[in-house]
């Protein structure tokens, strides 16, 4: 396996092209070839850790939605992963065609990009939707052929120009490009998949209660994990850098950090922590899948910008495809969890994933990310997160670029 990632690490991936997949067709099944490459990859800061391999887990589906707090307290956990619907977040493209029209066609022959592959970041658990256009041949089907890529960190893979696209954290991303790393965002991906955890039998019921003490952001302090938990705790009117210490313990260590009264509570992936929250080892007190951040996307596509400046149409298909692979993710749940399992990109329970996968609401519309993008901005400048500028609008306008039109 170190050899497989050694050689990941140090070679572009071509990937076999599958064709075009039929609503009414059986479940699509990648190449083999395809499904050792990508499973072999490292995950980086902003990681969705994923479900625990082997463990199987009791999942009581719940027909109400109810906030992280008021779920773990009424011990109907599993209420938190209830969708909640609000009009306008979805796009539905599951039976968009993507065959470029002649005028497109024309178009993408005159882009500096024409005839390449496509270089697509790597990506598993809810940011596989980049791949799984390609496994199911959506960007065969949009006229382009696609590579993958892996380095040590997307953002500096995209703001190199080594890859073209990705998914990832808005909170991993955002701070780089205002600090001119050469990428923008340019859809929607999805909400939700981080929560703040405390130990079952604790104090802490509530963020009020954290006040005070040491909180892990498992990432490190300035990464995804450090903006997404100052951003929650801003929102309750707690101020992350004086009412409590936010400090690193990294995701594997946090039980034991709790259990040693070193910290009080960690952010972590909702995948991760569920066999242990099933346990009677965790509980959930605040999340992005609460009422008040369902209007928010966690993560999002982003392109390197020079290649969304000098190929705008071959950077729509790319976004077309992705965003079909987001609607079959959305629409057919169980169907794409068995997809993303048997090819490793999803691990864990099937029932958990199903119900968490079919919570975060795949496929963000255009108008509601931007609406939501620019609520973070705001937040992130009133935080200090964002230091070298201060003007929404300017930021929005490094940070946001839609394609679809």
């Amino acid at each position: 396996m170190k050899k497989i990632i050694a050689l990941l690490l140090a070679l572009a991936m071509v990937l076999s092209m599958a064709a075009c997949a039929k609503e009414e067709a059986a479940a699509p099944t990648a190449a083999q070839d395809n499904k050792d490459l990508y499973a072999a990859h490292l995950q980086e800061d902003g990681q969705i850790e994923m479900g625990l391999e082997g463990v199987e887990v009791e999942v009581n589906v719940s027909d109400v939605h109810m906030d992280a707090a008021e779920a773990s307290a009424s011990g109907n956990w599993e209420a938190l992963f209830t969708p909640v619907d609000v009009e306008g977040r979805a796009i539905d493209m599951l039976n968009f065609d993507l065959t470029p029209t002649a005028e497109e066609k024309a178009a993408m022959e005159k882009e500096p990009a024409y005839g390449r592959p496509v270089r697509v970041y790597f990506g598993d658990g809810c940011t596989a939707g980049s791949i799984v256009a390609d496994a199911l041949g959506y960007y065969a089907e949009a006229g382009l052929t696609a590579e993958g890529f892996k380095g040590q960190s997307y953002n500096e893979a995209l703001g190199a120009g080594q890859a073209d696209v990705c998914i990832g954290h808005i909170a991993t991303m955002l701070v780089p490009i205002t600090n001119g790393v050469a990428m923008t965002f340019v859809g929607g991906a999805h909400i939700g998949c981080k929560t703040l955890y405390t130990l079952a039998d604790s104090e802490y019921n509530t963020t009020e209660d954290l006040k005070g003490t040491p909180v892990s952001v498992p990432s490190g302090i300035g990464s995804s994990d450090y903006n997404i938990t100052c951003m929650m705790l801003d929102a309750d009117g707690i101020n992350p850098q004086t009412d409590l210490e936010l400090v690193q313990v990294t995701a594997d260590a946090c039980i034991n950090a709790m259990e040693n009264g070193e910290i009080s509570a960690a952010l972590l992936s909702d995948t991760f922590a569920y066999a242990m929250v099933k346990d009677g080892k965790l509980k959930a007190i605040r999340s992005l899948l609460d009422s008040d951040f369902q209007d928010n996307n966690c993560c999002v596509i982003s392109m390197n910008t020079t290649f969304v400046k000098e190929n705008p149409t071959i950077a729509k298909k790319v976004v077309q495809a992705i965003q079909k692979a987001h609607s079959y993710m959305r629409d057919k749940g169980a169907e794409a969890t068995q997809f993303l399992l048997d090819n490793t990109w999803n691990k864990g329970d099937f029932d958990m994933n199903v119900m968490i996968n079919n919570s975060l609401q795949f496929g963000t519309g255009d108008a509601f990310t931007e609406a939501g993008l620019r609520e973070v901005v705001e937040s992130y400048v009133k935080l200090g997160l964002i230091k070298n500028m201060d003007n929404v609008d300017e930021i929005m306008e490094l940070a946001w670029t839609p394609v679809l039109g």
